[in-house]
């Protein structure tokens, strides 16, 4: 096995923050694995950074009517933080739009242009003549040809999940324009993955069918059953990393080509920092290469980045990569779409100094062969049944029993006690499920040594036989200290920050990964220990129940057909609503109040009377623009002084998109005044 990682993530995409989904499903794991890693004393390179070119940026800046650099700015400081916050020690997070990875992803593609690597081909692709413009499949829309959908996209509908092609489409529109787009040729550079399927298939088919997740060989193995073609590695849009060629004006590497080589350029801009050799991590036998990512990404990582190191000729393979299936939240889809999510930077907020609960709760239900479900129900017991009633309270109490009795001091004790080797046991079956991508079960295995301790204390109950058993109570907390200080240093990669917090209160440095397998003994007698402070705290039902009322929040906004439309107001019953009184009614005269540029004075014919009303409409209306103006009144609102004139009654408008008042009026001109609505 190699001494030298080179650990990577998917790069998130920075049109958006991070949300439970992508921590369950990438970064925590990754996490544990690099930070289990380099306590092995292996040398990692922990990679990673914001995916900041492609089209759903270029869409997002055009509807906020900002530029792309401002949305990935955004959003990568955003996701930088969250990362952070959450513990996630990443060696390097970049961005792929750094002068560093311009460069890397540009001379990437001329080595493999100058290697003839590439075929030239013309096709004919929508162009929007208004805009002056090559469409993206995002940038069209039309009706689907499948269920009719008029707003599906030119490469997917979303009502139906049919996968599409631009040509598919009825009646295709612009999306910049909204104009009918026309055809025209324009030239590509395309990777030919055929050529590369039987490098493929020795490789990974051959190669890794006893090591790789099944999930991942099983999705790799269809794609070239299927047969591989030709990819575009060149798209015609203006946000991107340019074409490094002459004449190749309008031109950008496509996303997923630029991508991935952002691994690679992200290194160089670390092993600048740190005097190392990236060639060291990426170019060398002696590395091991793991990439970390979600199954929506496997054929990226598993076929098009491959093919082009391969074509490239310098690059090692990867040794592994463990994607994972998806994570759904309270038994629905996760959607940034439809804010169907539980994002990082809220969680952080809302949950002060409970990073390690997140961490914990999306590792115990992480979706490493299939997908699985977030609940918050569940998150709160696995807080306060596991960590609180198990991890917690062993804790807590050897170092309360271990102040109360012995002044703070570790007692003496048998160092052949056999209760210790269940430390040595748990490390090395942590050990054993982290080599093989099995964090679930890692966490188990920790949570078992927690297990243990308390059943063991519970067993021996100290807090009785140092009355009558010196010696005994003097046994047990010494084996409690030695469980208490290995789980202090087994839950590192998992709970790093709750790792921390006892590493302080036992009074003990991080020991190498090996040391805790071997050594009986993790902390000496005569060892003076910090006072016991909760490392968990209980959660109470009030504030899951404020999360899963944002959650049903948001479900409600969902079903609005107008997301700009206010909540209804206050409910109220049919007796409350025959009281209203609504009828038909004519403004026959209109002036200004002085002194007030909303107010205007009308006199309204309601059929019953002639009266007068003084309404907020004159920012949208003129006094001429209403006369004759046929309108709806609440004719029975008990009159109120308005600027000293008596108002008496209510007009119904409501108010445009841009701001404007539109008076709500019957459809028929004709209507009668004095006619009761309702």
């Amino acid at each position: 096995m190699s001494n030298r990682k080179m650990i990577t993530a998917a790069l998130p995409y920075a049109n958006g923050p991070v949300h439970i989904g992508h921590l369950a499903g990438v970064y925590i794991p990754a996490d544990v694995y690099a930070r289990f890693q380099r306590r092995l004393g292996k040398d990692v390179a922990f990679i990673c950074g914001s995916d900041e070119h492609g089209i759903p940026i270029t869409i997002r800046a055009k509807k906020e009517g900002v530029t792309p650099q401002d949305i990935v700015d955004k959003y990568h400081g955003i996701i930088k933080k969250s990362f952070a916050d959450l513990g996630i020690s990443f060696d390097e997070y970049s961005r792929t739009t750094s002068p560093k990875h311009y460069e890397t992803s540009q001379d990437f593609f001329k080595v493999l242009y100058e290697k003839g690597k590439f075929t030239e081909e013309v096709s004919e692709q929508y162009f929007d003549e208004q805009a002056g413009e090559f469409l993206a499949d995002r940038y069209i829309v039309g009706t689907c040809p499948n269920c009719g959908n008029e707003n599906a996209y030119g490469d997917q509908c979303e009502k139906c999940g049919s996968t599409l092609s631009p040509s598919e489409l009825i009646n295709p529109k612009s999306m910049l324009s909204g104009n009918v787009p026309i055809l025209k040729e324009t030239k590509n550079w395309y990777l030919p993955l055929n050529e590369y399927e039987d490098f493929l298939n020795e490789w990974i088919i051959e190669g890794h069918k006893d090591d790789w997740k099944p999930n991942v060989y099983g999705q790799v193995k269809s794609w070239l059953n299927d047969g591989l073609k030709p990819r575009a590695m060149t798209r015609d849009l203006n946000w991107g990393v340019p074409v490094p060629l002459p004449n190749a004006e309008g031109k950008v590497l496509y996303v997923w080509f630029d991508a991935p080589i952002g691994y690679i350029s992200f290194t160089k801009e670390w092993a600048e920092k740190n005097g190392k050799d990236w060639k060291d991590y990426w170019q060398s036998e002696g590395s091991d290469l793991v990439h970390f990512i979600g199954k929506d990404n496997i054929v990226f990582h598993c076929i098009i980045f491959p093919a082009m190191m391969k074509a490239h000729g310098d690059y090692i393979m990867p040794k592994n990569v463990p994607a994972f299936e998806f994570l759904n939240l309270e038994n629905d889809k996760i959607s940034t779409s439809r804010n169907w999510a539980v994002w990082a930077h809220e969680y952080v907020e809302d949950f002060p100094g409970q990073q390690d609960v997140l961490r914990y709760a999306l590792l115990s239900s992480a979706p490493e062969t299939k997908d699985n479900n977030f609940t918050w129900k569940d998150f709160q017991t696995k807080n306060n049944s596991e960590l609180v009633g198990i991890f917690g309270n062993f804790i807590n109490r050897v170092a309360v029993l271990i102040h109360k009795y012995y002044e703070g001091v570790v007692p003496q004790g048998d160092v052949n006690s056999p209760e210790l080797k269940e430390i040595n046991k748990a490390a090395t079956e942590i050990s054993g499920f982290l080599d093989n991508y099995e964090f679930r079960n890692a966490l188990s295995a920790l949570m078992n040594l927690a297990r243990f301790g308390n059943q063991y204390l519970q067993t021996e109950e100290p807090w009785k036989t140092i009355k009558d058993n010196p010696e005994k109570a003097a046994q047990s907390l010494f084996v409690g200290a030695q469980i208490a200080v290995a789980l202090a240093q087994l839950c590192e990669p998992f709970m790093p920050f709750s790792s921390e917090k006892l590493l302080n209160m036992f009074n003990v440095e991080k020991k190498s990964w090996s040391d805790v397998e071997t050594q009986s003994v993790l902390i000496e007698t005569g060892h003076k220990i910090n006072e016991a402070s909760l490392l968990f705290s209980k959660i109470e039902d009030n504030v899951i129940e404020a999360q899963i009322q944002k959650l049903e929040d948001t479900k409600q906004n969902n079903k609005k057909t107008n997301p700009n439309a206010n909540p209804m107001k206050e409910e109220i019953t049919f007796d409350d609503f025959t009281k209203i009184d609504l009828r038909t009614a004519t403004i026959l005269e209109a002036e200004k109040v002085e002194k007030a540029d909303k107010l205007l004075k009308l006199t309204v014919d309601t059929g019953v009377d002639v009266r007068t009303v003084v309404s907020g409409i004159a920012e949208s209306f003129t006094p001429e623009e209403v006369v004759g103006k046929q309108v709806m009144i609440l004719l029975n609102l008990a009159p109120r002084k308005i600027r000293g004139i008596e108002s008496q009654g209510m007009l119904l408008l409501t108010t445009k998109p841009d701001g404007k008042l539109s008076f709500v009026t019957p459809d028929d001109s004709n209507v009668e005044n004095g006619i009761e609505i309702g």
